[in-house]
């Protein structure tokens, strides 16, 4: 089988692709010929060893695929071979084959195709966990979301929209705002570029809390970081919940009294962690999704397909910021 592999430290163009031998079943496992592969920002991350998980090399990055099962080991008994499946991987995603302890893979809908499939599981179960057992986004409250076009942020959006809340997208242009409002979002804000001085802090902060209204945000969805972590932080209403998602602007330096002057929580937002900690909740959120999916709520928008071979340019198109939605490597 073919790999795209890491084997050393560097950006996209330091992958290789490969061949490999096909993994085996162990008991409790199974193996997926794999059709498509998502493409996260930890991918950015993982290859030049700046993620919270390090795999050795060499490694395949990925961490979300979908296909059909090949084979199982002893013991499982949920899946058996031809069963179109998806699963979250940490690594590995972006070959030919997979072997996976079997926990990890859910049967999909015979309706799904295997691109949206792939690009499911990680953004809707971070945003779904985000907001749902960190954020306890209620229906009536207002939400605003950063970053709101790309594969998390979007997510967020409809999510948010299907929970009942006031969604306000924010994001760097336009037609992105507009796209995140084709997916439920109420209301939007298109950000300057940073980085900012305290002026521009304080005006990016107006721009928020314009688009929020008088009483603020009462849960910030933050998948930047940066220095709009500090405006949106200023927007959030009293005892509001400020989600820290990710880091693709840095990591920002956040004044904690504001914290105390709103009165607001700063909850941290680690999906992976959670998903080891908690199996029970992830599988039944998992199943909630499946649900909100087949009832028209949320459908992950893949606006780039990169076969294997360009798997490095998928991952450099995500790090350019640039891509709208998810991007998915496919494989034939």
């Amino acid at each position: 089988m073919k790999a795209v592999l890491s084997k050393s430290v560097g950006g996209p163009e330091t992958l290789v692709l490969e061949e490999l031998p096909s993994p085996e079943a162990k008991p409790g496992w199974a193996v997926v010929s794999v059709k498509a592969c998502g493409v996260n920002y930890p991918d950015v991350l993982i290859i030049e060893d700046k993620y919270q998980f390090k795999p050795p090399r060499p490694f395949s990055p990925g961490g979300e695929i979908s296909g059909v099962v090949k084979a199982v080991g002893e013991g499982v008994i949920h899946l058996e071979p031809g069963d179109r499946v998806l699963g979250n991987t940490g690594a590995g995603g972006m070959a030919e084959e997979i072997a996976l302890d079997a926990s990890r893979l859910v049967p999909i809908p015979p309706a799904m195709p295997f691109d949206e499939a792939a690009a499911f599981l990680m953004t809707y179960g971070t945003s779904y966990y985000a907001l749902k057992d960190r954020g306890h986004l209620r229906a009536g409250e207002t939400l605003l979301v950063l970053g709101a076009a790309g594969g998390v942020g979007l997510a967020a959006v409809e999510l948010g929209a299907a929970m009942g809340a006031r969604v306000v997208a924010a994001a760097s242009s336009r037609e992105k705002v507009d796209l995140a409002k084709a997916h439920g979002a109420q209301a939007g804000v298109v950000y300057p570029k940073g980085p900012f001085d305290r002026d521009g802090q304080k005006a990016l902060a107006d721009l928020f809390k314009q688009a929020c209204g008088e009483g603020g945000a009462d849960v910030v969805y933050d998948g930047v970081g940066g220095d709009y972590a500090e405006a949106a932080l200023r927007c959030t209403a009293w005892e509001g919940r400020f989600l820290v998602i990710g880091f693709p602007a840095g990591i920002p330096r956040i004044p904690l009294n504001l914290a105390l002057l709103k009165g607001c929580d700063i909850v941290g937002v680690f999906w992976g962690a959670a998903v080891a900690r908690d199996p029970a909740a992830h599988q039944r959120n998992v199943r909630e999704l499946l649900d909100l999916y087949a009832a028209g709520k949320i459908r992950p928008h893949v606006s780039e397909r990169f076969p294997l071979a360009r798997a490095g340019e998928a991952i450099a198109h995500l790090a350019s910021r640039k891509a709208l939605g998810k991007v998915v490597v496919t494989i034939d």
